[in-house]
């Protein structure tokens, strides 16, 4: 018999989307399915659509909470599943029809404790599918190393939604509650107790957004927990042997903190300047206590950030200049 697969659910506010979510569930091609909805204390007509669709299909099971966030609503699907494996797909994307499917097969045929596709970003189109494309697998060091590849390939290793999990990597494992930029804090751990990971290049998910030509949000305070995580990875890093990922870890955590000075304009006068402080003091305290690893980055790179703790102005004028030049 086929296992029982868990699809975790969280539910928010989405009453205009869900619909489209939970259908795209219902059709999957694999049928041994729980699929939870945790209503996380929606205020619109998300829990009676949640009960609805309970009262329609035995396979949908409803749970409502109070308002505790992504990461409070995911782990408690996780505490409350009884399958074998666990997906995780949010309330306002779709998948496509075999996305359950190809990805059980992943595990099944490697072994892997892990298995994820890629995924596209969609409006009101399903996702793009297509042909069986070349399957990769990825083990120990790795699989770590692919969460400082280019921007998207990265993307679509640390998020948690494009991919199937042995549910036992959960034993110990939880996102951090109240927390944004959940994954970034996460699914490195997951990583590391999985050990390996079978990806395939269909892309089987589909990641709404109102605007394909900008997947942008709006910059707030909150963002600096993104920091947070990296933080932490970093020192587990340290702690489990990882030593050859630091500098790009490192690197990473500069570079954002670069990034998120000038996303930090768009907020008001004085909180404007704390958190660019904030960032700037991240930056200066990471060159400083991590200098064995930052000097194993390109000499250009290390004297970009020296001359942005000097004029953030400065750089940004020598970037468009760069920029303008290798156009």
């Amino acid at each position: 018999m086929e296992p029982l697969i868990s699809v975790i659910v969280p539910v928010y506010n989405v009453e205009a989307y869900l619909g489209r979510c939970v259908e795209s569930l219902r059709r999957q091609t694999y049928e041994r399915l729980e699929i939870i909805l945790v209503d996380d204390g929606s205020l619109d007509g998300c829990p009676a659509l949640c009960d609805a669709y309970a009262g329609e299909d035995e396979r949908i099971r409803v749970i409502h909470q109070a308002n505790a966030g992504l990461s409070g609503a995911r782990n408690t699907g996780i505490g409350a599943a009884k399958g074998e494996y666990l997906a995780f797909v949010d309330s306002d994307d779709y998948v496509a029809e075999d996305f359950i499917c190809v990805l059980y097969e992943l595990i099944r045929r490697t072994g892997c404790a892990m298995s994820q596709c890629r995924f596209s970003y969609v409006q009101g189109e399903a996702p793009e599918g297509g042909e069986e494309q070349d399957i990769r697998i990825y083990r120990e060091q790795e699989l770590m190393e692919q969460l400082y590849g280019p921007e998207e390939e990265a993307t679509c290793f640390v998020v948690a939604w494009n991919k199937l999990y042995r549910r036992d990597l959960f034993a110990q494992i939880r996102y951090p509650q109240g927390r944004i930029h959940e994954d970034e804090a996460t699914t490195y751990r997951l990583f590391h107790e999985g050990k390996s990971l079978a990806a395939t290049g269909r892309a089987l998910y589909g990641y709404y957004t109102e605007n394909t030509g900008s997947i942008t949000s709006s910059f707030s305070g909150k963002r600096l927990q993104w920091l947070t995580a990296h933080e932490e990875r970093i020192r587990f890093f340290l702690e489990h042997g990882y030593e050859a990922l630091l500098p790009a870890a490192c690197r990473k955590l500069c570079d954002v903190c670069i990034t998120f000075y000038y996303r930090a304009e768009q907020m008001k006068g004085g909180e404007a300047r704390r958190v660019q402080k904030e960032l700037t003091d991240c930056l200066r305290s990471n060159l400083g206590r991590r200098a064995k690893w930052i000097r194993k980055l390109p000499f250009r790179t290390r004297a970009g950030y020296r001359i942005f703790l000097i004029s953030p102005a400065l750089y940004a004028g020598l970037l468009k200049k760069i920029s303008k030049e290798s156009q």
